[in-house]
């Protein structure tokens, strides 16, 4: 591997498993990130808000732990990014079961990225309360979580209390080690299935189908973003931009168009996210390519990444 590509990916992350035990008989969502992060978020601020929610003018902004989870800032912004979103997290849930009886369980994933690390206490008190309180979804499923496993699959959480010499700390180029021992042992036809939907915009129009190319320089904006995030030095953005990287095209696509609606606290209303899921046959690339991809699978790329959009598997 090249220098500069194995110190962009010195991107520190925690990955973790956790499970709910439903307290009651419930009716969930189809699409459960965007409940649980509206959840999260929301317990955040009832246990930590001391400004009556006013965050523009709060003079606590800076010191703020809702704005360190939630919204934690860049150490240095890329020139490319406009809005105020954190990258310093990624939720994920796929199961698309909307009822639960009392006694089932749901599995979810939270991904954490460099300083966001070290937060992990507030989102499990989030999470806790949540299940406690208001529940999941408009029926306020409640719950409880019965157990938080690393990347390894070790319980985190033993005895109703967090073992914390369990709480293993990865780089990207960790991930990057483990899915390239994997490849080595399967067949090297591969094909790139979006498990969720991917929203990427190329010349100002969203895709309305996989473009390997556009898809590349995706992953390598979220690296140089989280690079950005971690403070690291970092050429990935410049070497591989879009318009000197040449890349082959996918083999064979199939692809549809979906939509999940979700409803903002914060805007109070409903919001419509669209994407496009299905899977595509992967060419030979370059070696350098498949790296990249390969770390692509867990950082997830494109927009609504903190609602579980843009999250692939090659397989």
């Amino acid at each position: 591997m090249e220098k500069g590509l194995y110190d962009a990916l010195q991107v520190r992350f925690v990955k973790l498993h956790f499970t709910v035990s439903f307290l009651q008989d419930s009716c969930l969502p189809e699409d459960k990130v965007s409940a649980i992060r509206g959840g999260m978020g929301e317990m955040l601020l009832r246990m930590n808000c001391v400004r009556d929610r006013q965050c523009e003018s709060c003079d606590f902004r800076l010191e703020c732990i809702v704005q360190k989870t939630m919204y934690s800032k860049f150490e240095k912004t890329p020139e490319f990014v406009t809005t105020g979103g954190s990258v310093g997290y990624v939720l994920e849930c796929e199961d698309k079961r909307e009822h639960f009886g009392r006694g089932e369980t749901l599995d979810f994933y939270l991904i954490l990225f460099g300083k966001t690390i070290i937060y992990f206490n507030q989102f499990v008190q989030a999470f806790q309360a949540m299940g406690m309180q208001s529940g999941i979804g408009k029926n306020h499923a409640r719950f409880q979580i019965i157990g938080i496993r690393n990347t390894e699959g070790q319980p985190i959480l033993e005895r109703n209390a967090l073992n914390m010499k369990k709480y293993i700390v990865h780089v990207l180029y960790d991930y990057l080690l483990f899915r390239k021992m994997w490849r080595e042992t399967n067949d090297s036809r591969s094909r790139m299935v979006f498990e969720t939907p991917l929203t990427l915009k190329y010349r100002n129009e969203f895709l309305q189908e996989f473009q390997l190319n556009v898809i590349v320089n995706a992953v390598v904006r979220r690296i140089y973003m989280l690079d950005c995030f971690e403070g690291i030095e970092s050429d990935i953005y410049d070497k591989y931009k879009m318009e000197e990287t040449i890349v082959p095209e996918f083999l064979g696509q199939e692809h549809n168009l979906v939509s999940v609606c979700r409803y903002s606290t914060r805007k109070n209303g409903k919001m419509i996210l669209k994407g496009i899921e299905g899977y595509a046959l992967l060419p030979e690339l370059p070696e350098d390519i498949w790296q990249i991809l390969m770390v692509g699978e867990l950082i997830h790329i494109g927009k609504n990444t903190s609602f579980g959009f843009g999250r692939y598997s090659i397989q």
